[in-house]
C-alpha cells in the first residue's frame, strides 16, 4: 500500500485540513449537483479522524462526534465554523498554553485573574493529558472524567484532561500517537487486543503489533503494560492501580512504576501524585538556584568585575553590550560557588542534583556536565581510562579531539577504516567485520590483552547509525572486558524516540547488562556453545566473565537546547565506581576549568527539563521536518534537475542494509516506515541529516554553502563535500524555515535555468565537462596506510605510537618540509616519506595523516585532487611536515610508559640548546 503521510501526526492535520476545507466549501454548495459528493467526502474524512481522535483528549473522539450529528442534522454552517476554530487552535497549538480556550463558549483572550478582580490576558498554562486504562462504560467514563475535573484547578499552573483506553494496545498506540501524554495510570487487568485498529493507522503502529501477548494471564496484564510503557516511553510517570495484593510483583515490575495503588484508594490522592510526578521533571536545580542567586542583593568583593553589570551599566562607552545582553545574564554571572549555588569541579549541592537528574533522562548510571564542549569531553572519558601503552581501536575518520586525546594518553590507536563513499567524497561508518579482524589480528599476535577500548562515532557528521547492540554483543564475545565510547556528539537527542533510542551508548548498555545476568541468557549461552564446531569461537559473551562499560559523550547544543559548548558525559559502567571513580575526576579536573559558565551550566540543566517534558514530540517532528524537506525536493521537477537528496541507497550498500529500503520516500510509493530496518540493519541512515546533493547544478559543496546559500539568502547549513552539502534538521525546525529553504532553492533553479540557456555551445561544452568532473571524476579516497615501522607499537601488528611521533616532531632538526608537486617524484625515488602532525582538510573534517604515519601515492593525490581551502597542518607554501631520515633511523628511545622520546641519548643527534 502507497503510504502518503509520514507519521500520524502528519495524517492527523492533513485530515483535519481536508475536512475544513470540505466543510467551507459544502456550505456553498448546497442545492447543486457538486453537493452529494462533498458531503459524502466529509463523511468519510470525519470516519478517518475518529479513528485516530479516539486516542486524543482534544479534540477527542466526544467532538468529533458531535460534529458527525451536526452534519447529519444539516448544520453545516455551524460545522464549517466549528472546524475552523479547531483547525486554528491544533495547528497554532494555543490551547495547551491557554486550555480554556477548548471550551466551545470560549469568547475571548481575556479573564478575571480571581484576586484582583482587574481583567487582564489570560496567563499561560501548560496542559498535559494522562493515559487511564481500563475497560470502562461510557458512563463511567464520563463519572471518571467528571471526578478528576472536579480536582484540577482551573488556575492553577499546571492543568490536565483524561484519555480513556480500554486495551493494552490501545494504550500502547495512544502513547506512540498522543505528543500530550505526560502519565499513565493503569488500572487492574484491562483488555488485551483492540478493536480499534483499521488500515488507516495500522502502517504507524508496528512497534505496538509486534508485542506478544500470547498466554498472558490477567494478573500479568498491567505490570506488563507497565513495562513496555516504560520500555517505549521511559520519561512517563506510571501508575498502577490493582484490586490484588501486591505480593507477586517482582522488583524489576514495581520499579517500572513511579508508584502503586492498591484499590482506587483516593482520587486526591492520584491526582496529587500525579501533579508531583509532572513537577518533579519540572525541576531544574541549578537554574533554579541560579535565578534566586540573582534576585538577592549582591556586593561583590571578589573577581568579575562585570558581575552584577556594575562594571557595564555604569561605562559611557559599553552600554550597548548591556542593552544587548540585558541585566540578567549580569546578574547570573559570578565566580560565587556558595550562597545556593554549586562547583562543578565537585558538586554536591544543585549541581549535582542536576546531574542526576540528567542520568535519569537519558537512562545512565551516571552523567558530568562539560562546559567547554566534546571535544573536551574526549579527552575525559581517554585519560579516565586508558594508560599509556594500551591499544584503541578507532574509526579512522573520527573527531580530531579523539586522535589528540590519543596522544595526550599515551594510546595506541589501531585506526579501523570506514567504507568509502566515493560517488559524494565521504565515508560512511566502519563494518563489524572490519572491527572483528582487527581484533583477532591483535588476538593471534599475543596483544589482545592491551585492548582498551574500542571508539567509534554514533552517529557520523553524515547520518550513518551503528547498530550499538550487535556491535557491543559480538566484540564482547571475543574481549569481554572492552570499553566502549560512543561518540554521540550529534545523537543527544536520540534517546527521547524510541525507534532511534535502540541505537544509543546507555541504553544498549542497561539492556546488555541486565540480559547477560539472566538465567535465560546462561541457557542460551550453553545451548550455543554446544552448538560449535571445533576450533570455531564463540559468537556471544561468556556471562561469567562480561563487563558492561559504555560511556557516551554528547554535544547537547548541537541537537538539543543549550548554549554553544554544553555537553555532557553519559556513563554506564559497571567497574566505574570500583576502578574508574578516581581517575575520572583526576581527568575531569585536568580539562575542566575552575571557572565554569554557570549560563551553560544552567542551560544544559533547562535542556534536559525540555526533553523529559517535550522530548518525545520535539523529536519526532524534527523527524517529520526532515522528511518532509526530503518529499518536497524530490517531488519538484525543477528541483530534482538540479538537486538530489542522497537516500539510504546512496549512502548505505545494500551488504548492510537486509531489511530496509533503499529510500525513506519515492514519489511513487510515498514513505517507508524504518522501524525493523533501525531493529535489524547493521547500519541506518538518520533521516534528520539531509545531504543534498549539488554537482548536478555545476556548483562545489563549499561554493554553494558560502556563496549561494549563506551569503544571498542567510542560511546556515552544517558541512559540505566536493559535491554535497549538509542540512540538518532538529529540534527547532519549523515548517517556516523548511519552506524558506525550499523556495531559496527554486530561486537557485531558476537562475541556474536561465544561466544555461544563455550558454553558446562552447560554453554549454566546458559546463558539462564541469558537472562531471563534480559527480563523476571524484578523487578516490584514501585509507589509512599505516605507522612507519619505527613507530609501531609492536613489529605487523596493528597499533601505533603516535605519541612518540607527536612529540619527536617537536625537534626542529629532525624535520623537514616537502611541497606537495615533489612528493610523487620522492616517493618514486624510493624515498620514505612519513606525516610529523595531523593534516586535516575541511572538508572532509578528519585526519588524512596522522604523526607517525606513512604517506603514500593514494594520499598525495587526494591531497592534489582536493579543491579546498582549509587543510589544518599543512602550508601550501612549505608543504607536507615530513621526519628526516636520521630520525626514522634513530634507536627507539621511549619508555615503557610512553614518555616523551628523548632524542639526546641518541649519539646520532646532539642536544639542542
Amino acid at each position: 500500500m502507497s503510504l502518503k503521510h509520514y507519521n500520524i501526526h502528519h495524517l492527523r492535520v492533513d485530515l483535519w485540513n481536508e475536512l475544513k476545507e470540505k466543510s467551507n466549501q459544502i456550505t456553498r454548495l448546497q442545492n447543486t449537483p457538486a453537493f452529494e459528493e462533498r458531503l459524502q467526502e466529509m463523511n468519510i474524512a470525519l470516519r478517518d479522524l475518529l479513528s485516530i481522535e479516539q486516542y486524543f483528549s482534544f479534540p477527542g473522539s466526544n467532538l468529533v462526534g458531535q460534529i458527525m450529528k451536526a452534519v447529519k442534522k444539516g448544520e453545516l454552517k455551524a460545522v464549517s465554523n466549528r472546524v475552523s476554530e479547531l483547525v486554528a487552535l491544533l495547528v497554532s497549538d494555543n490551547y495547551r498554553l491557554h486550555p480554556e480556550m477548548m471550551d466551545e463558549n470560549y469568547k475571548g483572550g481575556y479573564v478575571n485573574d480571581g484576586k484582583s478582580g482587574k481583567i487582564g490576558a489570560s496567563p499561560k498554562k501548560n496542559y498535559f493529558e494522562v493515559l487511564y486504562v481500563e475497560d470502562l462504560t461510557a458512563k463511567e467514563e464520563e463519572l471518571l472524567k467528571e471526578k478528576f475535573r472536579d480536582l484540577v484547578n482551573p488556575q492553577a499552573q499546571l492543568t490536565y484532561d483524561i484519555v480513556v483506553q480500554r486495551s493494552f494496545q490501545d494504550a500502547l498506540i495512544c502513547l506512540f500517537f498522543n505528543y500530550n501524554i505526560q502519565a499513565a495510570v493503569i488500572r487492574y487487568a484491562p483488555q488485551l487486543l483492540s478493536s480499534n485498529i483499521n488500515s488507516l493507522i495500522k502502517p504507524f503502529i508496528q512497534n505496538v503489533l509486534k508485542v506478544d501477548l500470547s498466554n498472558v494471564s490477567d494478573a500479568e496484564i498491567g505490570p506488563l503494560l507497565g513495562k513496555y510503557i516504560h520500555q517505549f516511553r521511559p520519561e512517563l510517570d506510571i501508575y498502577y492501580v490493582t484490586d490484588n495484593s501486591l505480593s507477586h510483583l517482582d522488583d524489576s515490575t514495581v520499579k517500572s512504576f513511579r508508584r502503586i495503588f492498591y484499590r482506587m484508594e483516593d482520587f486526591q490522592e492520584l491526582h496529587l501524585t500525579i501533579i508531583s510526578g509532572i513537577n518533579d521533571r519540572y525541576e531544574t536545580p541549578f537554574f533554579t538556584a541560579l535565578t534566586e542567586y540573582s534576585k538577592r542583593p549582591i556586593s561583590v568583593f571578589h573577581a568579575m568585575p562585570i558581575s552584577r553589570g556594575n562594571s557595564v551599566f555604569k561605562s559611557r562607552w559599553i552600554t550597548d553590550f548591556g542593552d544587548f545582553y540585558d541585566r540578567n545574564l549580569f546578574l547570573a554571572e559570578t565566580s560565587a560557588t556558595n550562597g545556593g549555588l554549586d562547583s562543578l569541579l565537585q558538586p554536591k549541592g544543585p549541581m549535582k542534583k542536576a546531574q542526576d537528574k540528567a542520568a535519569k533522562a537519558f537512562g545512565a548510571e551516571h552523567t558530568f556536565y562539560v562546559t567547554n564542549g566534546t571535544s573536551t569531553a574526549n579527552k575525559i572519558v581517554q585519560q579516565a581510562l586508558i594508560r599509556p601503552g594500551d591499544v584503541v581501536l578507532v574509526d579512522r575518520d573520527c573527531h580530531k579531539s579523539h586522535h589528540y586525546g590519543l596522544v595526550l594518553a599515551g594510546a595506541y590507536p589501531a585506526y579501523l577504516d570506514s567504507y568509502p563513499i566515493q560517488e559524494y567524497s565521504m565515508y560512511g561508518a566502519v563494518p563489524l567485520s572490519v572491527i572483528k579482524e582487527k581484533l583477532i589480528q591483535l588476538s593471534k599476535a599475543g596483544r589482545l590483552d592491551k585492548v582498551k577500548m574500542l571508539l567509534l562515532t554514533n552517529c557520523t557528521f553524515d547520518g550513518l547509525v551503528y547498530n550499538v547492540e550487535k556491535v557491543m554483543e559480538e566484540v564482547l564475545a571475543i574481549k569481554p572486558d572492552m570499553v566502549f565510547l560512543w561518540d554521540e556528539a550529534w545523537f543527544a537527542f536520540a534517546s527521547f524516540t524510541y525507534t532511534y533510542k535502540q541505537r544509543t551508548g546507555m541504553y544498549v548498555a542497561q539492556k546488555l547488562f541486565h540480559k547477560y545476568r539472566s538465567e535465560d541468557y546462561r541457557k542460551q549461552y550453553k545451548a550455543h556453545l554446544a552448538s560449535l564446531k571445533p576450533g570455531e569461537l564463540p559468537a556471544l559473551p561468556d556471562p561469567d566473565k562480561v563487563k558492561i562499560r559504555v560511556y557516551a559523550t554528547q554535544s547537547t547544543h548541537k541537537t538539543l537546547s543549550s548554549f554553544r559548548q554544553g555537553s555532557m558525559i553519559q556513563v554506564w559502567d559497571e567497574e566505574f565506581s570500583r576502578r574508574v571513580a578516581d581517575n575520572f575526576q583526576e581527568a575531569y579536573m585536568t580539562h575542566t576549568t575552575t571557572s565554569a559558565n554557570y549560563q551553560i551550566v544552567a542551560s544544559l540543566d533547562v535542556g534536559r527539563r525540555q526533553v523529559e517534558l517535550e522530548g518525545y514530540e520535539l523529536v519526532e517532528k524534527s523527524i517529520e521536518m526532515a522528511m518532509i524537506l526530503r518529499s518536497k525536493i524530490q517531488d519538484h521537477p525543477k528541483l530534482s534537475k538540479y538537486f538530489h537528496v542522497l537516500e539510504v541507497k546512496d549512502i548505505i550498500p545494500g551488504k548492510y542494509r537486509k531489511y530496509g529500503k533503499g529510500e525513506y520516500y519515492t514519489v511513487q510509493d510515498g514513505w517507508d516506515r524504518m522501524e525493523e530496518a533501525w531493529e535489524k540493519d547493521e547500519f541506518v541512515l538518520d533521516p534528520t541529516k539531509v545531504n543534498l546533493s549539488v554537482g548536478k547544478a555545476g556548483i562545489t559543496g563549499d561554493a554553494f554553502k558560502n556563496s549561494y546559500l549563506m551569503d544571498r539568502f542567510n542560511i546556515q547549513v552544517n558541512k559540505t563535500s566536493r559535491n554535497t552539502v549538509l542540512l540538518m534538521t532538529n529540534i527547532g525546525t519549523t515548517r517556516g524555515s523548511v519552506t524558506f529553504l525550499i523556495n531559496a532553492l527554486l530561486q537557485i533553479a531558476d537562475e541556474l535555468d536561465e544561466s544555461n540557456r544563455s550558454l553558446n555551445e562552447r560554453e554549454t561544452e566546458i559546463s558539462k565537462k564541469h558537472i562531471q568532473s563534480l559527480i563523476k571524476d571524484v578523487p578516490p579516497l584514501p585509507d589509512f596506510s599505516t605507522f612507519h615501522r619505527s613507530f609501531l607499537a609492536a613489529p605487523g601488528v596493528p597499533g601505533g605510537n603516535i605519541r612518540e611521533a607527536f612529540f619527536l616532531a617537536y625537534e626542529e632538526d629532525l624535520c623537514e618540509y616537502v611541497l606537495l608537486k615533489d612528493c610523487l617524484n620522492e616517493l618514486k625515488d624510493g624515498k620514505e616519506l612519513v606525516s610529523t602532525s595531523f593534516v586535516i582538510p575541511y572538508p572532509p573534517g578528519f585526519p588524512i595523516l596522522v604523526p607517525g604515519q606513512v604517506i603514500s601515492e593514494e594520499i598525495i593525490r587526494f591531497m592534489i585532487a582536493i579543491d579546498v581551502k582549509e587543510i589544518h597542518g599543512y602550508r601550501a607554501d612549505l608543504g607536507l611536515k615530513v621526519f628526516t631520515p636520521e630520525a626514522l633511523n634513530r634507536k627507539n628511545t621511549i619508555s615503557a610508559m610512553g614518555a616523551m622520546p628523548l632524542p639526546i641519548f641518541d649519539k646520532k643527534i646532539k642536544p639542542k640548546k
